[in-house]
């Protein structure tokens, strides 16, 4: 294929995406902005009072960057697997699949489509905390670079779980039993200062306790890890979930049988 014809595969593929969220906005960008509004209201109003500070903010500054980060990575890990495993169920992947369309141009497709709903949702978050608290940015590059390194991250995540998904079922079982509890034990709503010494240490194998304080490092300028080795982890990750990605839809794992 000509450079033009990758791109114009590339867009096409993007574009498609894009139009699906934003066609069932109600289902995709409504339930996050609601979820998190409560999460402002309950924790950072409600419990955050009680406690006071935490880092040397105010409670509700400090749980802000966490619950952004927890939006992108649930939207765009949901995006992705959603979208590739109905393309699958439907067996029009297969279409895309026989076309000259190289390999990456597809992942790459699909990785930038659920990357567009999981920022999208994340500036929706944004714009809704400044209802509650006023941000102040430390590290611009940082934060920038971080939300899009761990958005790409989990849009590689979710194709994955589309690719080896058999059934409906499956694609829920991730994010319910790994995601959820590793993004809540991710140092979204405290410090691992907070915790035992013992605990800190588990805390440490935890990646999206990186990611998250990464991200709150560049608005806040505090963190409980450093913030450019995270950075660096994120980037290996997303290394080896690419080059896991292209070998699976080279050997068409779950689409041909």
């Amino acid at each position: 294929m000509t450079a033009s014809a990758i791109l114009t595969a590339f867009l096409t593929i993007v574009v498609r995406e894009i139009r699906r969220f934003t066609r069932i906005w109600p289902q995709t960008l409504l339930p996050p902005a609601v979820t998190m509004t409560l999460y402002f209201i309950i924790f950072g109003n409600l419990i955050g009072s009680r406690i006071g500070s935490m880092g040397g903010f105010d409670y509700m500054s400090f749980i802000v960057p966490g619950l952004i980060m927890m939006s992108v990575i649930t939207s765009t890990y949901a995006n992705v697997v959603s979208s590739f495993f109905s393309m699958k169920f439907q067996r029009s992947i297969e279409e895309l699949l026989v076309s000259p369309t190289p390999n990456w141009t597809i992942l790459a497709g699909y990785v930038v489509g659920g990357m567009a709903r999981g920022l999208g949702i994340g500036l929706i978050v944004t714009l809704l905390s400044l209802a509650f608290t006023r941000l102040q940015i430390h590290n611009l590059p940082m934060m920038v670079l971080t939300v899009f390194l761990t958005s790409a991250l989990f849009a590689l995540g979710g194709f994955i779980n589309a690719m080896l998904a058999t059934k409906f079922d499956d694609i829920s079982i991730v994010p319910t039993f790994v995601l959820t509890p590793l993004t809540y034990l991710g140092g979204v709503f405290y410090s691992i200062e907070l915790l035992p010494e013992f605990w800190q240490g588990v805390s440490m194998i935890n990646p999206i306790l990186y990611m998250v304080n990464a991200f709150r490092y560049g608005i806040l300028g505090v963190s409980d890890v450093n913030p450019y080795v995270a950075l660096g982890m994120i980037l290996v990750f997303i290394v080896i979930l690419s080059v896991v990605s292209l070998r699976m839809l080279q050997r068409g794992k779950g689409i041909r049988h």
